[in-house]
């Protein structure tokens, strides 16, 4: 059972940037790859990103590309999404989990979770 943790997340005027972090305590975030959600109140959760254990490839939803970045760093056990650009549809609760490697080379992550063990999320707001 994989549990994750994220933060960064806040209040931040249309146009403006966040960063958010996805840290894992119990076992090695670099055995797996990890995908970025986000979920509006009243709408089923969407994929916005993801990334293979070794960064060798990146997936990103269509309305994010340009705009979101996700990456890692696996020697300190955490994945990054930065966030650019910000509008008020971003507003949402953020989480991150594993997702599904698909078998290829180079390997390429997908937006479908492993589980279904879902975190605490953290809150963006865009607004001004």
């Amino acid at each position: 059972q994989v549990q994750l943790v994220e933060s960064g997340g806040g209040l931040v005027q249309p146009g403006g940037s966040l960063r958010l972090s996805c840290k894992a305590s119990d076992f090695t975030l670099g055995h797996y790859s990890i995908g970025w959600f986000r979920q509006v109140p009243g709408r089923e959760r969407e994929g916005v990103a993801c990334i293979t254990e070794n960064s060798e490839s990146t997936k990103y939803s269509d309305s994010m590309k340009g705009r979101f970045t996700v990456a890692r760093d696996n020697a300190k056990n955490v994945v990054y999404l930065q966030m650019n650009d910000l509008k008020a549809e971003d507003t949402a609760v953020y989480y991150c989990l594993e997702v599904f490697t698909l078998t290829s080379f180079p390997p390429l992550c997908s937006l479908r979770p492993q589980s279904d063990d879902w975190g605490q999320g953290t809150q963006v707001t865009v607004s001004s």
